[in-house]
């Protein structure tokens, strides 16, 4: 797939399972593929890893991103392995000359490199340079492995300089933004776990992505890879970069719930994402309540294809705003994917 160049802003992801087990990458990526990555990174530390790889290029079909440190050989590896593309980190891939292998072996295949700068990783140089803002710094970085990469003749190089303040990757990437035409991938690094990394990362991202600065995204999370997924997913379509998912209304829920309508309302909004991304099912996104209770719950129905409106214990399932039976807990989600299919 292409990024930059006027493509569409990618998706990324990247597993956390153990690199060696070749069936769990699978399973991972396959599941992350479902729900909209475009494109699935993972670590590769050493040679032995790479073989791992290869086995999983066998399996999936989305792009696979080589994640390197450390050891370049690692990366020759991955290259010989059919990696899509490679992840070196400026701060301990070594030097000029471990780059400049790694960059003929890439050229030759015709891998994309991206040059991953990272705060907590940052050159010594210039991580000892505290005269100048971190931005500045995290910014020269990538720009001087870019360049290394030119002098090779290598211009096939994503950019990308994490870290994890909101305002410091905002400054960062405005200022690659003005000094390189480089496809730019964004994230805040170590961004936290589902609630705060989900905001430093909309916000950090939202903005740069308003501003026309991002080719491709990863929302880093203490989460499962689905959630980052979904979670960028969420940040494009709310600045209408990519088309409208499900449109899925839920409570807050209250003390006159009986019902575990959190579950069942994630329960619904991750099945039904999984459905419509099918492209053998490319009719429009049902529109679908989900409510706790009857204060709200017939009214909502009435102005939903699909609808619950939660009892005690159960579900009165609405379709087009006319009731149609009552579905226990267990069987709602169910429900509500049928009389989805039905629709289409």
């Amino acid at each position: 797939m292409s990024v930059g160049g006027g493509a569409s802003v990618s998706v990324q992801t990247m597993a956390n399972v153990n690199p060696r087990d070749a069936a769990a990458i699978v399973e991972q990526a396959r599941s992350c593929a479902e729900r909209g990555c475009d494109i699935f990174r993972i670590t590769v530390p050493d040679a032995a890893a790479a073989e791992v790889l290869r086995e999983v290029k066998k399996s999936v079909e989305m792009p696979i991103v080589a994640d390197i440190h450390f050891d370049y050989r690692a990366a020759l590896a991955s290259i010989e392995g059919g990696a899509d593309a490679l992840r070196i980190n400026p701060g301990n891939i070594g030097s000029r000359d471990r780059v400049q292998a790694v960059a003929r072996a890439a050229k030759a295949k015709g891998i994309p490199i991206r040059v991953g700068v990272n705060a907590g990783s940052l050159e010594k140089d210039l991580r000892d340079d505290l005269t100048r803002p971190l931005p500045e710094r995290l910014a020269e970085s990538a720009l001087r492995h870019l360049k290394m990469l030119e002098d090779e003749g290598f211009h096939d190089v994503v950019l990308s300089a994490k870290v994890s303040s909101v305002m410091e990757t905002i400054q960062t990437y405005r200022i690659l933004a003005e000094k390189t035409d480089c496809p730019l991938h964004l994230g805040v690094t170590e961004a936290g776990t589902l609630i705060p990394g989900t905001v430093r990362n909309s916000v950090a991202l939202g903005v740069l992505l308003s501003e026309g600065i991002g080719d491709t995204i990863r929302v880093s999370l203490t989460a499962k890879p689905e959630k980052e997924v979904r979670t960028a997913l969420e940040i494009l379509r709310s600045l209408n970069l990519r088309p409208s998912g499900p449109a899925i209304t839920s409570c807050p829920t209250c003390g006159r719930t009986k019902v575990d309508l959190v579950k069942v309302a994630t329960r619904i909004e991750d099945a039904l994402e999984v459905l419509y991304r099918d492209p053998a099912r490319p009719s429009p996104f049902p529109k679908v309540a989900v409510m706790g209770c009857v204060v709200n719950g017939p009214g909502e129905a009435k102005g939903a294809d699909i609808a619950l409106c939660g009892g005690d214990g159960d579900f009165v399932l609405y379709v087009k705003g006319e009731s149609i039976c009552r579905v226990s807990e267990e069987d709602a989600v169910g429900k509500v994917v049928e009389y989805a299919l039905r629709l289409q």
